[in-house]
This record gives structure tokens, C-alpha cells and sequence, in this order.
């Protein structure tokens, strides 16, 4: 059974950094490509990063420049680091993941196949 496990989140102010992690089991993950994407309130889920199987990496526009992920296979975890963390990034991250998910669909969240229960960032002003 799949399992993905998020941690990391937290109330913090804006300008600090937060390292969430999301921690895989009952698969084959370097295999899997690892996304993290997040929904605040009222809104809807969004992409966030994603390191693909091979590791090569994607960001939202949003978040290039502050955002870093990465992945250790030997411990099956991705990591997000965020520096630089703004109110607008408030909201519910979650990692998700997938085998079969091509690189024109890595950003779409009804890609991926298996989810983690999320974990709250929020940032305050």
C-alpha cells in the first residue's frame, strides 16, 4: 500500500524559510515522480514543484527563485525547501505521486495517483 507522509509545516513569519518532507512507502520511488502542490481556502489546489524520476525539476512561477526541491532515494523522501516565505503562500501543501506522469502534465494536479493527508503552512505579515 502507498503511503506518503508530509511534515515540516508551521506558522511562521514572512521573509523565514520552512522545509517541508514528504516521506514515501510501499513503492518503487525512484521511479515515481514527486509533486507538491497546495490549496488555501476557497481556492483551488495548486502546483507548486515537482522532481521527476530522472530529477530533473519544475516550479511554479510563483515560487522559482524561493523554492528548492529535491529528492533522496536512498531514504525515499522529497524535500521542499522555502526561503523567503510570503502570506500568500499560506495554505495546505501536499506531496503526491506518480509513475506514469508525462512532463506536459507534471503541473496538473488530477495526474497523480497517490496523495499524502497534507501538512498547514501559514505565513504571517
Amino acid at each position: 500500500q502507498v503511503q506518503l507522509v508530509e511534515s515540516g509545516g508551521g506558522l511562521v513569519q514572512a521573509g523565514d524559510s520552512l522545509r517541508l518532507s514528504c516521506a514515501a512507502s510501499g513503492l518503487t520511488f525512484r521511479r515515481y515522480t514527486i509533486g507538491w502542490f497546495r490549496q488555501a481556502p476557497g481556492k483551488e489546489r495548486e502546483f507548486v514543484s515537482v522532481v521527476r524520476y530522472n530529477g530533473h525539476t519544475y516550479y511554479a512561477d510563483s515560487v522559482k527563485d524561493r523554492f528548492t526541491i529535491s529528492r533522496d532515494n536512498t531514504k525515499n523522501t522529497v524535500y521542499l525547501q522555502m526561503n523567503s516565505l510570503k502570506p500568500d503562500d499560506s495554505a495546505t501543501y501536499y506531496c503526491a505521486a506518480d509513475s506514469g506522469v508525462i512532463l506536459s502534465s507534471i503541473r496538473n494536479h488530477v495526474n497523480y495517483d497517490y496523495w499524502g493527508q497534507g501538512t498547514q503552512v501559514t505565513v504571517s505579515s
